[in-house]
Parts: C-alpha cells; sequence; structure tokens
C-alpha cells in the first residue's frame, strides 16, 4: 500500500471500525466507510460512506463495486471489521445462534475477500487486508465455543489466502484483539464488578481501546508492514503471550 492509499473499512460503524476510518483519514488515505445502514456512519470520517451487506456472496460484490464507483479505483486496502460475540457455553448454545455466528464473522470474510481479491486480480496490482479475529481463537476461554471457532477459521482462511496470492503482492493479516472497550462490549463492561475482574486478566493494566486495535490495523496495511504477511497479531496487553504479577 502507498503512502496515500484508498481503503474499504467494512463495519466502519463500529467501535474499531469507526476509530480506524479516523486514523486513516488523518494520514492522508481515500477511506471508504461502509455500514449495513449509512445512517449509522454519521459521526465516522471519511471520504466515502457506503451501505451494503457482505454476508452473502452478492452483496460483497455489490459492495466492493460501490466502493470502486465512489473513489473512481478498486481500493488497494481492505479492513474488514464486521464482527459480533457469542456467550455461551456449547451445551447451551442453539443451532441458529451458531449459525448467526458464522455469518456474521466467517462469511463475511471469506465473501468481502473473494470479492476483493478478484476485483485486485483484474487490476493485476497489490493490495493490503487486515481482518479481526480475538485472543479466543488462540487460547482458551470459557463460554467462548462458537465464536472461538469462529474467529479461528478467519485465521485459517487468511493464512492460506496470504500463501495463495504472495505472488500477485497481496498480502493478508489479522489482529486478535483482547477484551476492548466498545459499543459491543459496553453491556458487559458496564458493571464495575466485572471490568475490574477482567483488567486482572491483562499483564499490562486496563482494556484495549478501540483505537489500540486500530492502529495495529493501520500499521499492517501500511508500508511499514510490507514484509508481513499471514501473521495474526495479538493486541492484548500480553494475555496470550505471559500471565500477570499476582500481588
Amino acid at each position: 500500500m502507498s503512502a496515500q492509499s484508498c481503503i474499504l473499512v467494512t463495519g466502519a460503524s463500529g467501535g474499531i471500525g469507526s476509530a480506524l476510518c479516523r486514523q486513516l483519514s488523518e494520514a492522508g488515505h481515500t477511506v471508504i466507510a461502509a455500514s449495513r445502514e449509512r445512517g449509522r456512519l454519521t459521526d465516522v470520517v471519511a471520504s466515502h460512506k457506503i451501505d451494503g451487506d457482505c454476508t452473502t456472496p452478492d452483496g460483497a460484490v455489490a459492495l466492493v463495486e460501490a466502493a470502486t464507483a465512489a473513489a473512481g479505483e478498486c481500493p488497494s486496502g481492505l479492513a474488514h471489521c464486521i464482527g459480533n460475540t457469542l456467550l455461551t457455553p456449547l451445551h447451551r448454545t442453539r443451532a441458529a445462534a451458531w449459525s448467526e455466528t458464522m455469518r456474521v464473522n466467517l462469511d463475511s470474510t471469506f465473501h468481502i475477500l473473494h470479492a476483493w481479491i478478484n476485483e485486485r486480480l483484474r487490476a493485476k496490482e497489490g493490495g493490503s487486508a487486515v481482518f479481526a479475529s480475538s485472543v479466543v481463537a488462540r487460547i482458551g476461554v470459557a463460554n467462548h465455543e462458537a465464536i472461538a471457532a469462529a474467529k479461528g477459521g478467519i485465521e485459517a482462511l487468511v493464512r492460506s489466502a496470504a500463501a495463495t496470492y504472495a505472488h500477485q503482492g497481496l498480502r493478508f493479516n489479522v489482529v486478535a484483539p483482547g477484551l476492548t472497550d466498545t459499543p459491543l462490549t459496553a453491556p458487559m463492561l458496564k458493571s464495575d464488578a466485572f471490568r475490574t475482574a477482567a483488567t486482572k486478566q491483562y499483564p499490562l493494566d486496563g482494556l484495549q481501546s478501540a483505537g489500540d486495535v486500530a492502529s495495529t490495523m493501520a500499521w499492517l496495511l501500511g508500508a511499514g508492514a510490507a514484509r508481513i504477511t499471514g501473521q495474526t497479531i495479538p493486541v492484548d496487553g500480553g494475555f496470550t503471550a505471559v500471565r500477570p504479577l499476582v500481588k
């Protein structure tokens, strides 16, 4: 990705997506912010704002086409920030909830990646894409079976794509955040007791902010990470690597 590039950000109305749009815009990039509902993008900083649903094949193709039409070029960068979560033990997870978790997380990743890669191959140009996983795909956390499977699938998909398309100059990476303070997690974090207990799991005090995760995604998209592909970068305060010192 060049110093000033065109980047499509899906899930741009969410905490991490909106933070990434702001950071990329401030760095001088052309940012196309996408959400299922354009009205949710009112406060998002971006060059262009579009709506679309990339959880289906046709929807993903339409979204990439809309981004290309808005910017006048196929985005050379893609940041896929769509996702949800499910905190339910396996024996209580209903089939419908499992399917919805896969649809929003893993299916959307496959469909948008499929559509974007085809456009980059037609353009015969390289590019960089970054996706969102979770620490629960890397270390067992109770009651996260469905979301861990979905996010683990994203990591495996991205590694394979990185191998397949390296010779075409396409890079693919993933960030795996720990518990991040965003609107998605607000219901869990509204309890002071839960927030305090959660922060004690992290060797570095506190929780991740949306900006922390967005900064790593922006770096992976840029020239500074030109030799990095097929990697999953934890943004988790050391959660998956070390244990906090108990005092």
